[in-house]
């Protein structure tokens, strides 16, 4: 299974986040599956792609080719491919993708996040998706997704799209057990709250 993980690229953050990242890489490559992620050497992404390899894995990092300076981008171990655009490397992490595992992070992760979670509620993906809730950094989100859809601003379906998971195997349990067929698009009638 192909894990995409959107993350934090800062190291100004608790090491606490850092070793979660770490545990989850490793916990991706000992189930064999393979992490996709944003080829960033530092912060979170850097640290689940370093779990990875110390695990034997091989990262597949798909980054802009203007990222590519150095000291930014992971290279020792991983694939990298590169795309034009910013917009073009998330298409392309989204297409790689048979889940999602995001980790803390900021407005670029919460972008990737949100992208994902609307285009599972449009019906163009059924792929699993956790929020790896470190040090409880996702509470104050799903607070407001729940208020978002107790307000009529969302339907509380929305709310079931996604997992809150307090560690990284539980976050990995998720988006790895088996599920039925997925289930065919809902109308996009049920949205127009």
């Amino acid at each position: 299974m192909n894990i995409c993980v959107f993350g934090a690229s800062s190291d100004r953050i608790d090491p606490a986040y850092f070793d979660a990242a770490q545990e989850l890489g490793a916990l991706i490559a000992r189930g064999g599956h393979r992490l996709v992620f944003g080829a960033g050497r530092e912060g979170l992404m850097g640290a689940c792609a370093r779990g990875v390899l110390q695990e034997g894995g091989r990262p597949l990092g798909i980054a802009p080719r203007f990222f590519d300076e150095p000291g930014v981008l992971l290279h020792d171990g991983c694939e990298l491919l590169f795309t034009e655009t910013v917009a073009e490397r998330k298409s392309r992490m989204e297409e790689a993708a048979d889940a999602f595992i995001v980790l803390p992070g900021g407005i670029g992760t919460y972008e990737e996040f949100f992208e994902a979670l609307t285009l599972k509620q449009l019906g163009r993906h059924q792929k699993p998706m956790a929020l790896l809730n470190t040090c409880g950094y996702f509470d104050s989100l799903d607070a407001l997704l729940r208020v978002t859809a107790e307000r009529g601003f969302m339907s509380a379906q929305v709310l079931g799209l996604y997992a809150m998971c307090d560690t990284p195997q539980a976050a990995l349990d998720h988006v790895t057990r088996p599920v039925n067929a997925p289930a065919a698009p809902r109308p996009l009638s049920e949205y127009s709250r």
